[in-house]
């Protein structure tokens, strides 16, 4: 019964989530209202990140944990969701300095970065046993393929990938808006939540795990 009830707020969580991005990339707004939810929906990561930790730090077990991540994570989609969406639908609106690089690279760095990510998925689909998005939380801590090499690799190529479509659309401010607001708040939330939410859930091994891989950008793994 309760594993039912858990699979069923996921599949509600997922389907409001997809209703919302839907309208976000149907709704023909004004400059000023794309820039509230381009960069509003991004700033809104903040507040709902420490929410997050403090109702976790209040209920540290497992099971408190899950339930904690999985409404977390959705509230992070639903945003970071949104803000993308405008963001990527919009950017030939976008006035600014354009980006002196052949489209041609930004594509090839596109489908790069987007091959990187799909393996990362795959990467802790495979050797976590989970899925992004909190659609399965990981049941085994990933440590292999990508994940020896750096703590965050989904976390690194979605940057990667974002940049990349910035010099794919010759967008100097897509590409600011990814460097100065969109990054840091991802980043944010891998410090300040996930990483709580993995040490309760997997305890030492994560931090064993965590003195020996880094954060983000790789490194050759040690032994």
């Amino acid at each position: 019964m309760k594993h039912a009830v858990e699979i069923f707020f996921r599949i509600a969580l997922l389907v409001l989530t997809l209703f919302i991005w839907l309208w976000a990339l149907n709704q023909p707004l004004s400059n000023t209202m794309n820039l509230i939810l381009i960069a509003g929906s991004v700033l809104l990561v903040f507040p709902t990140v420490w929410l997050g930790r403090m109702i976790l730090d209040r209920q540290p077990t497992t099971s408190a944990a899950a339930w904690i991540t999985t409404f977390v994570h959705y509230a992070l989609g639903i945003l970071f969701g949104i803000a993308i969406i405008r963001a990527v639908t919009t950017h030939q609106d976008w006035s600014g300095w354009v980006l002196p690089v052949p489209t041609e690279i930004g594509l090839l760095l596109v489908i790069i970065t987007g091959a990187a990510g799909l393996f990362s998925v795959i990467n802790l689909a495979l050797k976590g046993l989970g899925a992004p998005f909190a659609i399965a939380l990981s049941k085994k801590l990933a440590v292999d393929w990508m994940y020896a090499w750096t703590r965050n690799p989904m976390v690194l190529a979605a940057l990667a990938l974002l940049l990349s479509l910035g010099i794919w659309f010759q967008s100097t401010l897509f590409v600011l808006w990814v460097l100065i607001l969109f990054t840091p708040a991802l980043l944010v939330f891998v410090k300040v939540y996930e990483e709580r939410e993995l040490e309760i859930r997997f305890g030492a091994s994560y931090l064993e795990y965590k003195t020996r891989t880094p954060l983000l950008f790789p490194r050759k793994p040690r032994g």
